[in-house]
């Protein structure tokens, strides 16, 4: 599993050369995915694939404890992700509400996803980010730690709905555990949760006890390093 190994699908299609643009096409009609097909080979690497580098610091077997699994999309799913995030007439995206309890929060038969994180990580700025297609939802950004204070829920289409909630430690809401820890506990259709960690400082204590509480709940979770300022417009990862 060497550090500098394309992964077959992208290696087929940076051989195709000249054939290359009806390939784009057919991965994606989409305007944004389409422009990142278009970037030099190393660089596409790198913004499709960014922790393909870190295959080569893995040292198999060192952890018996620890179950790691590297997240590899498909160009093919990544173009149709980005066709979940595009609004239309029959793909609504939307705000819909937020809340303060889990009492508070809608009743919702969609799946739900959530991102929570230290505050200041970049959530925000993320889930702006992933709406980029869908500039009439508007997702309030900011410098200062803590701006987020609620649990704020997101319509994605016929799929699923996105939450984000108040981030954790500097500036966190004084009800943060009785908001967000009885929601991952409890909620009936969160299926996963996306934990994002400032990838400039590395994993913090406050991290690690995040860690924890989605082990303890059994909550699918997948470790996001991420650092909010560094996120583009239209630049899906």
């Amino acid at each position: 599993m060497a550090a500098h190994r394309l992964r077959p699908g992208v290696s087929r299609l940076f051989a195709m050369g000249p054939e290359l643009g009806s390939a784009r096409r057919a991965y994606s009609a989409f305007q944004a995915f389409t422009e990142v097909l278009r970037l030099p080979s190393k660089q596409l690497t790198k913004l499709v694939f960014p922790l393909q580098e870190l295959h080569g610091h893995f040292v198999l077997g060192s952890r018996p404890d620890l179950h790691l699994n590297i997240f590899h999309p498909s160009l093919e799913d990544i173009a149709r992700a980005e066709s979940f995030f595009t609004a239309s007439a029959r793909n609504r995206i939307e705000y819909l509400t937020s809340a303060v309890r889990l009492d508070h929060a809608p009743d919702l038969r969609h799946p739900e996803v959530c991102f929570i994180g230290r505050s200041n990580v970049g959530k925000s700025s993320l889930i702006k980010a992933l709406f980029s297609l869908a500039p009439e939802v508007e997702v309030r950004v900011s410098k200062k730690p803590g701006h987020t204070k609620k649990i704020n829920f997101y319509k994605v289409g016929k799929y699923f709905t996105l939450v984000d909630m108040p981030g954790y430690g500097h500036r966190a809401p004084e009800d943060f555990v009785d908001m967000v820890e009885t929601y991952l506990k409890e909620r009936k259709n969160l299926m996963r949760t996306f934990l994002l960690v400032d990838s400039v400082v590395g994993i913090q204590k406050a991290d690690n006890i995040a860690i924890e509480m989605c082990e303890e709940f059994a909550l699918p979770y997948v470790n996001f390093p991420f650092k909010g300022p560094y996120v583009r417009k239209k630049c899906f990862i």
